[in-house]
This record gives structure tokens, C-alpha cells and sequence, in this order.
């Protein structure tokens, strides 16, 4: 495989592209029709491929970004580099595997989860708070809750859509995880109603924070 060519995998992703699965794509934003266990099967024989992950990365094809995303070394980047990079992540799933991928196994992980906080982007601040919210769940010493808490009540009902969803799944995993802020976080969810309607599928745990944050403590105390 060390041979293998941008052009190359370009090839193979253009040949799996399903029109149907497209169309679901596009429907949340995701301008690509390959089947992602297809993408991970190429990633699983490529291996790790940094110089090859840059390349595809440079692309302006989201499969290509998707599978740059798959075979890079995390450790590799730069704290610039995977700025620029979260800047230039176009469509909500390279986002989303940018974050939980490779800038969640960057020693820059937490300078840039404060630094995207508080950008102005609110696309960029959703990344800054889902590295706060793998905080709040693995790592909560340091972090002020009370203040996490106190931003969320102010600003979540208005925040544009990605960033809302980020700070409310922050708020449901500070409820979940730490029972002494529990009940203000319900009472936050409650009052503020973010995500009350969202059509969940049967057997799917609502992303309304209080039915979430009540669900997920009832499994972790049946799990006792």
C-alpha cells in the first residue's frame, strides 16, 4: 500500500459514492454518498498514512476528508494546523471526527478547547465545547461547573444550531456525572426547552438535557 496515490483513492471513494445514500447525507449536511464501514474498511488497510492524510485532507472532497481523518496521526499536528483544520472542516461529520479523532489525542487538546470557546465562530465554539464536555465526563478537576452551568443558562436557548447542541450536551453530561449540580441542570433544561421536540427514535434516549441526564443516571444505578 505505500504506493497508493491521492488520485487513486479519490478513484475508489468516486466509485463507492451512492447516489441514496447522498441524499440521506445531504439531509444533515454531509455532501458524500460512501458507506462509512466502506471508508473504514479502507482505512483499515491503508493504516496509518500521515503524508497521504495531508493530501487527502487538502482535497475538497468531504470523503477524502473523512478518510484523511481515519489514517492520520493525531500526535502529528501542530496547534495551527488543526486550528486551521477545524476552520476549514465544511460539513458537520469531518467536524465531528476532527474533534473525537484526532484533536481529543492532541497534546494541544486543551489549549485549543479554551482558545475555541470563545471564538466568534459558533461552528469552531461547538468544538471548544465538546472538548469541555469530554472534560466535564473524564477529566471535571480544574473546570468551574458553576460557570460552564451559569454560560449555558444565559446563552444556549439563542446559540445557532451546533453550537446549542454542544453546550447542551455539555449541560446533560454535568448532570449526568455530578450529582451536587444535577438539579440546577434539570432545572436549566427544563426552563429553557432546548431540544424538548426533537423526534427521537423508539429506543433512542431524547437529547432533551432532563429525560437524557434521568435516563443515563437510572442505567448507571441499575449498573450498581
Amino acid at each position: 500500500m505505500a504506493g497508493t496515490t491521492v488520485a487513486e483513492v479519490l478513484a475508489e471513494l468516486a466509485a463507492l459514492d451512492d447516489p441514496r445514500a447522498r441524499e440521506v447525507n445531504e439531509k444533515h449536511g454531509d455532501d458524500h454518498g460512501v458507506n462509512l464501514g466502506k471508508l473504514r474498511a479502507i482505512a483499515k488497510r491503508l493504516k496509518t498514512r500521515q503524508e497521504l492524510a495531508l493530501e487527502l485532507w487538502e482535497t475538497d472532497d468531504t470523503a477524502a476528508k473523512l478518510l484523511a481523518l481515519l489514517i492520520c496521526r493525531p500526535k502529528a499536528f501542530e496547534r495551527d494546523d488543526l486550528d486551521r483544520m477545524v476552520r476549514e472542516a465544511r460539513t458537520p461529520k469531518v467536524h465531528d471526527w476532527l474533534v473525537n479523532y484526532v484533536v481529543k489525542k492532541s497534546p494541544h487538546a486543551e489549549d485549543l478547547r479554551v482558545a475555541w470557546s470563545a471564538d466568534p465562530d459558533p461552528v469552531v465554539a461547538s468544538a471548544g465545547w465538546a472538548l469541555t464536555t469530554e472534560r466535564v465526563a473524564k477529566k471535571p478537576e480544574g473546570l468551574d461547573l458553576t460557570r460552564l452551568l451559569d454560560v449555558v443558562e444565559k446563552e444556549m436557548r439563542d446559540a445557532p444550531d451546533r453550537l446549542q447542541w454542544a453546550m447542551n450536551h455539555c449541560l446533560a453530561q454535568i448532570g449526568i456525572e455530578h450529582d451536587e449540580h444535577r438539579a440546577r441542570a434539570i432545572d436549566i433544561g427544563e426552563r429553557l426547552e432546548v431540544l424538548k421536540d426533537y423526534p427521537t427514535p423508539p429506543n433512542c434516549t431524547s437529547p432533551f438535557a432532563p429525560v437524557w441526564i434521568a435516563e443515563m443516571v437510572r442505567r448507571q444505578e441499575a449498573g450498581r
